[in-house]
């Protein structure tokens, strides 16, 4: 099963028949053009459901309707099991960015962490997982895949990086998670669903 969100949405492409009762789903083989497809992502504030046998099949031929920018970034934590968290453009994230020519997932996340939070001790830990989301730039239908680390710092002073948008860094404890889950992005309450049930 993949999950790819849009928006407040999000499309779910699985191959269990069962998902057919939901309200919002579509066998991937009557999915014809690039128009149709559109006419899907254009659903809101909805589970969207793309159901076929052949599960890899059905993503491949998914992604091939997009340009695809990947991205890798990391879960921080320090020793007192708070979470580093940035804050760009009035919402909560977790520090990530774009995978460069030549570069390998794991190099790119510790590069893009250590740059968007002024890091200069950072330890890299295992893979967690990956999400996915999907949005319009210049008219150009775009799918971010974003691999993500556990990583490890207890650097306290720490500098956002302002060019990229980045206002305030804060580390979070448990007690205060769910104030930045009320304002983040979908992928990213997921991610850390998955992370929390990893550990």
């Amino acid at each position: 099963m993949y999950t790819i969100f849009k928006n407040d949405s999000s499309i779910i492409l699985t191959d269990d028949g069962n998902m057919a009762l939901k309200k919002h789903h579509f066998l991937w083989k009557d999915i014809q053009g690039d128009k149709a497809l559109d006419d899907i992502l254009s659903i809101n504030n909805a589970e969207v459901y793309l159901i076929d046998d052949d599960l890899d099949g059905m993503w491949e031929e998914f992604k091939q309707k997009f340009k695809i920018i990947e991205a890798s970034g990391g879960i921080v934590k320090n020793d007192h099991d708070q979470v580093l968290f940035i804050f760009r453009n009035g919402i909560w994230d977790l520090p990530k960015g774009k995978i460069e020519l030549g570069e390998g997932r794991e190099e790119a996340g510790l590069r893009e962490v250590e740059e968007e939070c002024g890091l200069r001790s950072l330890q890299l830990g295992n893979f967690i997982g990956t999400t996915y989301h999907v949005y319009e730039e210049k008219e150009i239908q775009i799918l971010k895949i974003s691999y993500w680390y556990k990583m490890f710092s207890n650097q306290k002073d720490l500098t956002p990086q302002l060019e990229e948008g980045i206002t305030d860094l804060k580390w979070v404890g448990q007690s205060d998670l769910n104030l930045i889950l009320n304002n983040t992005y979908p992928n990213i309450s997921l991610l850390l669903d998955r992370y929390q049930s990893s550990l």
